[in-house]
C-alpha cells in the first residue's frame, strides 16, 4: 500500500522533473519514492543550503516551478539562509522537509514552523490521509503568489500507509493581471499622453517584464515612442533592439549612459522594483522627471514615481501601444540622436594593478571575449559581482542570475551551478564567485564539477579579502584584519574533485580558456579560473555605497 511519502512523492512528480537536496531521516521515505519515479530526477547536494539554491538557480535558468528536500531539525535550518533568498527573490519553490512526530517533538526538535515563517515562508503539513491534496495546495500556494513554502513531512507519518493514489487536481492559478479599473485605465491614458509629449522618453524594464513575456510589446513601446532603453541587472537583454539600449542602470551602468538618463524627461518603467541600487539611492532621474511604474506589487515601489498601474507589464505595454496609436502620436526620434555604443562603454583598466595583481576590469574584459556565445551566467553575492554585469553581456534575463543578492547574502555560488545545468543542459553555465563566497559554499564546488562536467566554468575574483568590507570599512579606517583572507589555492580545490583548475595571474593565462572552448563539452573537464586580483580596484557601484554611507 502506498506510503504517506509515495503520496507526496506522486503529487510534486506532477508539476516537477527535478527535487535537489541531501538525504537523511526526515526525508528518506521520500527519496525512496522520488527515486522510484520514472518522473523526477534527483540530484545530490552536499550541504543543505545547496539543495534549496540549486532549485531557485533551476527555475531562475527556466526550469518551472523550484523542488528541494532536507530532512528535519539541522538539515532544515541549514537551508534558512538560502530559503530567505528564495523568499526576497519571489522564487516559486517547494521546500520539503521532515518535521518532529505527530506525538510531540523529540529533544533536537526546533519549532521549524516558527523559524520558516520569520524568512517569509509558509508550511504546510501533510497527513495521513491529506498528503496529496496538502501538496497540491502547497505548490498552488508557490505557484500563485512567487513564494517558496515549507512542505513538511511529520517522522511518524512519513511510511505510514495512505490508500490508493487519489486523482490530483490540478492547481489553480491567477491570469495575468489586466489594468482593468476605470482608474487604472484612466493613469495609463496620461501615462500614454505623457510619452506622446516627451523629447525625451526612456523605458526602463526589470525580472518583471520577462516573466511577462513583455519583451515584445516593449520594443514596440520604444520604437512607436522613439525611446532609448535600459534595464536592471535582472532584465538584460529583454528589449529586442540592443542598438538603443543603454545597458544596466545603477551602479552598474557606465557613466556616461547613466549621464544620458537623467536628462530623460519621461520614463516608464516595466516589472522593477526600483531598489536603491538601481535608482543609484534616489540619484538616477533628474528633479522633475515624470516617472511612471507598472507592476504587480500592490503599491508604487519608490517615492519618485508618480503614476503608477498595477498590472502585467506586457498587458500595459501593448494597451500603451493602442493608446498611441489612437492619439497618432509620432516618434520623438531621441535615440537616434545618441551614439549609444560610446554611451555603454566601461574603463577597459589596466592588465595590472599597481600592487602587481590582476586589474579586475581588463580582466572582465578579456574574458568577455573568450566566454563561450552559449553562456548562463550565475552570479554570487559580493564586491566582485559588479565585474560580470559590467563587462559580460547575456542574450536575455534568464541567462544572468544573482543567486543571494535579494537577501544580500554570499556563498550561494557553486550549488547555483548544478541547478542552472540541469535546467539548460545545453549551455554553458558561468560562476562567478569572490573568494570569501567561495569558501562558504566549497562542499558544493563537487555539486557543480559533478553535474555541469564539461558545460560548467567558474571564475573566481581571488583579492584575498572580503572585498565589500574592505572597500567600505576599510575606506573609513576600521581595522583590516577580520577583512582579510589567507590565500587560497581555488584551482587545486578544483583538481581535488575532479575538475581543471587554472591560476590566473596575467591575462596571458587566460588563454587556458581559449583552449577549454574549443575542445568539445563532453570531452573536457569543469573548469575554474583562480583570478589572483587586485583588492585596490573598486568597483563603480562600490562607490556609490561609500558615498551614501561615509
Amino acid at each position: 500500500m502506498p506510503s504517506v511519502s509515495a503520496h507526496v512523492a506522486s503529487a510534486l512528480s506532477r508539476h516537477v522533473s527535478h527535487v535537489f537536496g541531501v538525504m537523511g531521516n526526515g526525508n528518506a521515505h521520500l527519496l525512496d519514492a522520488l527515486e522510484r519515479s520514472a518522473d523526477v530526477t534527483f540530484t545530490a547536494l552536499r550541504h543543505e543550503a545547496g539543495g534549496v539554491v540549486a532549485a531557485d538557480a533551476h527555475h531562475r535558468a527556466g526550469g518551472g516551478l523550484a523542488a528541494a528536500t532536507a530532512t528535519y531539525g539541522a538539515g532544515f535550518t541549514n537551508t534558512l539562509t538560502a530559503l530567505a533568498e528564495a523568499a526576497q527573490a519571489r522564487s516559486p519553490l517547494v521546500l520539503v522537509v521532515g518535521d518532529a512526530p505527530t506525538s510531540g517533538p523529540r529533544p533536537w526538535d526546533v519549532d521549524q514552523i516558527a523559524l520558516a515563517s520569520a524568512v517569509g515562508v509558509r508550511t504546510y503539513t501533510v497527513g495521513r490521509t491529506d498528503a496529496v491534496a496538502t501538496t497540491v495546495i502547497a505548490i498552488e500556494h508557490a505557484l500563485a503568489f512567487s513564494s517558496p513554502v515549507v512542505l513538511a513531512i511529520p517522522y511518524d507519518v512519513a511510511k505510514a500507509e495512505a490508500g490508493a493514489l487519489p486523482e490530483i487536481t490540478e492547481p489553480r492559478l491567477p491570469r495575468a493581471l489586466a489594468p482593468a479599473s476605470p482608474f487604472a485605465a484612466g493613469t495609463l491614458h496620461r501615462i500614454a499622453h505623457a510619452l506622446a509629449r516627451a523629447e525625451r522618453p526612456l523605458l526602463i524594464a526589470g525580472r518583471g517584464a520577462w516573466l511577462a513575456d513583455a519583451g515584445p510589446a516593449l520594443g514596440a513601446l520604444a520604437d512607436a515612442t522613439g525611446a532609448v532603453t535600459a534595464t536592471t541587472a535582472l532584465g538584460r537583454g529583454v528589449f529586442p533592439r540592443q542598438e538603443f539600449d543603454l545597458g544596466v542602470t545603477g551602479g552598474f551602468g557606465a557613466e556616461a549612459a547613466m549621464d544620458v538618463v537623467r536628462t530623460a524627461d519621461v520614463v516608464v518603467v516595466f516589472g522593477a522594483s526600483l531598489n536603491q541600487f538601481t535608482m543609484r539611492f534616489g540619484a538616477l532621474f533628474a528633479p522633475g522627471t515624470t516617472v511612471a511604474q507598472i507592476d504587480v506589487a500592490s503599491t508604487a515601489t519608490h517615492p519618485h514615481v508618480g503614476h503608477y498601474v498595477r498590472a502585467d507589464a506586457g498587458i500595459a505595454a501593448r494597451a500603451l501601444v493602442d493608446e498611441l496609436t489612437a492619439l497618432d502620436a509620432g516618434s520623438s526620434r531621441w535615440r537616434e540622436t545618441l551614439d549609444v555604443a560610446v554611451l555603454r562603454a566601461y574603463d577597459h583598466g589596466d592588465e595590472l594593478a599597481p600592487d602587481g595583481r590582476l586589474d579586475p576590469r581588463s580582466a572582465a574584459r578579456r574574458l568577455a571575449e573568450l566566454l563561450p556565445d552559449d553562456r548562463v551566467v550565475v552570479s554570487d553575492g559580493g564586491h566582485f559581482i559588479g565585474w560580470a554585469n559590467m563587462y559580460w553581456p547575456v542574450a536575455s534575463p534568464d541567462r544572468m542570475m544573482m543567486i543571494g543578492t535579494a537577501y544580500q547574502s554570499i556563498g550561494l555560488g557553486f550549488p547555483s551551478v548544478p541547478g542552472a545545468a540541469t535546467a539548460r543542459p545545453d549551455a554553458t553555465i558561468v560562476l562567478t564567485t569572490g573568494d570569501g563566497g567561495g569558501l562558504m559554499a566549497v562542499a558544493d564546488l563537487e555539486s557543480a564539477v559533478r553535474v555541469a562536467g564539461g558545460r560548467g566554468l567558474a571564475v573566481v575574483w581571488n583579492d584575498r579579502a572580503y572585498g565589500a568590507e574592505v572597500h567600505l570599512y576599510g575606506a573609513q579606517g576600521l581595522a583590516p584584519a577580520p577583512m582579510l583572507i589567507p590565500e587560497v589555492d581555488f584551482a587545486a580545490l578544483a583538481r581535488a574533485v575532479g575538475g581543471e583548475g587554472v591560476v590566473v595571474r596575467t591575462l596571458d593565462d587566460l588563454d587556458a580558456l581559449a583552449r577549454w572552448r574549443e575542445r568539445p563539452a563532453d570531452d573536457r573537464p569543469f573548469l575554474l579560473l583562480d583570478l589572483r586580483v587586485s583588492a585596490a580596484i573598486r568597483a563603480p557601484y562600490q562607490e556609490e555605497i561609500l558615498r551614501v554611507n561615509s
